[in-house]
């Protein structure tokens, strides 16, 4: 895992305060077909920071279904809002400014963690049900010899309902 951290400072001593930031490279604890990209810019706001781009990546899954690995291709727009400082002791490290827009407090840290952010990211936009296709209809767990078990009859007539 390299260093995928920037400074505040980079982003305030940037032109316009416009920082450009491309990530090309593996995230451990996800399992993707070659790196995962994402072009990013951040803009320092006085008082916050926001980080909005694109992330890219063909990822590994399982499928819910029938429990084989299949290709998923991630591509996502993100948008989010750190605040430099402390936003007020009564929050939490996360506060909702408007609808769905959340703001991440830095607690005075004076960089912005790449790495940990395209993780939640990918993380938070996988989908809740990941199925290999439209098609799917399952594993056929039982051969047919197996039925001539007389202990697996029952299995025979069992019908699994589509929700």
């Amino acid at each position: 895992m390299s260093n995928h951290k920037v400074l505040l400072e980079q982003i305030e001593n940037s032109d316009e305060k416009i920082l450009q930031y491309h990530f090309s490279d593996k995230i451990e604890e996800i399992d993707s077909d070659g790196n995962i990209e994402a072009d990013l810019t951040l803009v320092s706001l006085g008082d916050f920071i926001n980080v909005s781009g694109n992330i890219k990546g063909t990822l590994n899954l399982i499928c819910d279904v029938c429990l084989e690995k299949f290709k998923y291709n991630l591509d996502i727009n993100i948008e989010e809002l750190f605040a430099k400082e402390a936003l007020s002791e009564e929050y939490g490290q996360e506060t909702e400014l408007k609808d769905g827009q959340f703001v991440t407090d830095l607690n005075g840290a004076d960089e912005i963690d790449i790495y940990d952010l395209l993780y939640q990211s990918v993380i938070l936009n996988l989908p809740n049900k990941q199925v290999c296709g439209i098609n799917c209809n399952g594993k056929e767990f039982l051969k047919e010899e197996d039925l001539t078990d007389p202990r697996l009859e029952v299995f025979k007539n069992l019908k699994i309902e589509e929700k």
